[in-house]
């Protein structure tokens, strides 16, 4: 190896192309050393290459099983990508929101795939329940971040340094521990007593009762209106004061619409379908917080179906975004038209009327926009607590519709009946969409296990044959570096 490179150090002496000489050199290097090789070292190699690879496939089918996700693509987006410079291209979730902005620009907006839950429980009213029983954690760790980076967007701007209480809040947002979070939640009131979104992390994590969490969102909301009242009579002065209109404007209508939703769960529905149509009056831009899913689920319970109707005429338009709630309310109206009196024997002999072919149409469409409902409903899968964050059309969705909606349902005669007719005999075989592609390294992982399978195989049963080819291969590469040296030394 050394007689054969001597020349290529003579020549790479003050030559620019040095350092690509020198990996040539270390090319040669490796190649003779694996001409030399035995055939049980080859072997060895393919074996534990395959066994390897094995092992990454069947941990990658694992994790795309219980996740749905590649475990590769995951650690690449979230730790490769930053390091190598790399900006994710995937819209967040509508949080925050501009005072100013129009509905028009809020139509044209394209269509996010995760959005917060609108009827997401209480953290520490609710979702703590399931632990003190279980001892498990109800939100994944993917959920609860999503959280975080709405309370940060939604309760902080540029000017938080102007207020030390605000300045604490922004960093309480930004804790993982809950304890954290609560011990900063009253260092902050000790610092500004009407610190608002203090008040508003109290109601969400401490407060063990829907009582309790009521009695913070009043004393919020006492907070909020002040401090919202003065940051509109100076928005205009400066760009730093209408991001603050905007802080503001967040913390009020959060405040409002877990005060409403509070009513709700207390029994005073009436209440909360009063506030919820006056907040919805007062901000009238904000239909992309989807308050009036809020407002159909308390009229749904008050049974005023006419009421429901109206609001479904004002959202349930083409130019704005779909949802589970709005498609399956649609068709539960409709299948309350006709369910009492549908029978599928009769209609399979005298054929569908008009008002049931409307509601067997409203079924497709919302069954086709979100095929995982039905089994929720028909409880054939069973029901867990919904997460605060949802995927548009897919399983989440699903769950935290049927975890607010089943009893709607139930309380409408032959309405279920209709539903798993309709969607046993048109779409359990056939609808599947949204439907799961297997991930690039999957079929990656198996390719490569299988490849390294078949060199072993070829080893053992004909070791003087494969390692023929292996020097061939090292000698077909040593020719064809020395042959690209030669173009970069001359």
């Amino acid at each position: 190896a050394s007689e054969e490179a001597a020349p290529f150090f003579v020549a790479a002496r003050g030559c620019p192309c040095a350092a690509r000489i020198f990996v040539f050199l270390c090319f040669l290097t490796v190649t003779v050393f694996l001409s030399t090789l035995t055939p049980k070292f080859y072997f060895a190699l393919t074996v534990t290459s395959s066994f390897i690879s094995g092992l990454i496939f069947v941990f990658e089918w694992w994790h795309f099983r219980k996740y749905g996700t590649s475990f590769i693509e995951q650690v690449s987006v979230s730790h490769l990508r930053p390091l190598i410079g790399g900006v994710e291209n995937s819209s967040p979730a509508p949080a925050a929101f501009s005072v100013g902005e129009n509905e028009t620009n809020r139509q044209n907006m394209p269509e996010c795939k995760v959005w917060r839950n609108p009827l997401n429980l209480f953290r520490g009213a609710e979702y703590s329940r399931y632990t003190w029983v279980t001892g498990k954690e109800p939100l994944t760790y993917y959920d609860m971040n999503l959280s975080a980076q709405d309370h940060q967007n939604f309760f902080t701007c540029d000017t938080d340094a102007l207020r030390p209480s605000d300045t604490v809040m922004q960093k309480a947002w930004r804790e993982r521990n809950p304890q954290a979070r609560i011990k900063a939640a009253y260092q902050a009131l000790e610092l500004n007593n009407d610190c608002a979104t203090a008040y508003v992390l109290l109601a969400e994590e401490e407060a063990t009762t829907i009582v309790d969490a009521e009695k913070y969102f009043k004393q919020a909301l006492k907070a909020g209106e002040m401090i919202y009242r003065k940051s509109q009579n100076c928005h205009s002065q400066s760009p730093q004061h209408e991001a603050q209109l905007r802080r503001d404007t967040n913390v009020l209508v959060y405040v409002k619409r877990r005060l409403a939703m509070c009513a709700r769960k207390l029994g005073r529905i009436r209440e909360a379908v009063k506030m919820m149509r006056d907040l919805m009056k007062e901000f009238p831009l904000l239909s992309m917080l989807n308050i009036h899913e809020n407002l159909l689920e308390a009229l749904l319970e008050l049974q005023a179906y006419a009421d429901v109707q109206a609001v479904l005429a004002k959202y349930d338009d083409i130019s704005l975004p779909k949802s589970a709630a709005i498609c399956y309310t649609a068709a539960l109206l409709k299948a309350r038209a006709v369910s009492e009196r549908f029978s599928p024997e009769t209609a399979s002999k005298r054929g569908l009327s008009t008002a049931e072919i409307n509601a067997v149409e409203a079924i497709h469409r919302a069954v086709e926009f979100n095929p995982h409902v039905p089994k929720y409903l028909l409880e054939m899968k069973s029901l867990v607590l919904p997460p605060e964050h949802i995927l548009k059309r897919g399983d989440s969705e699903a769950v935290a519709y049927a975890f607010f909606h089943l009893q709607h349902w139930k309380r409408i005669e032959g309405a279920l009946n209709l539903l798993h007719c309709t969607w046993e005999g048109t779409f359990h075989e056939v609808s599947v969409y949204p439907q799961k592609e297997l991930p690039f390294f999957i079929h990656f992982t198996a390719g490569l296990c299988s490849f390294s399978a078949m060199l072993a195989l070829l080893t053992h049963q004909f070791p003087e044959l494969m390692v023929i080819f292996a020097k061939a291969v090292s000698i077909g590469s040593h020719f064809y570096f020395t042959n690209v040296s030669h173009v970069f030394v001359f």
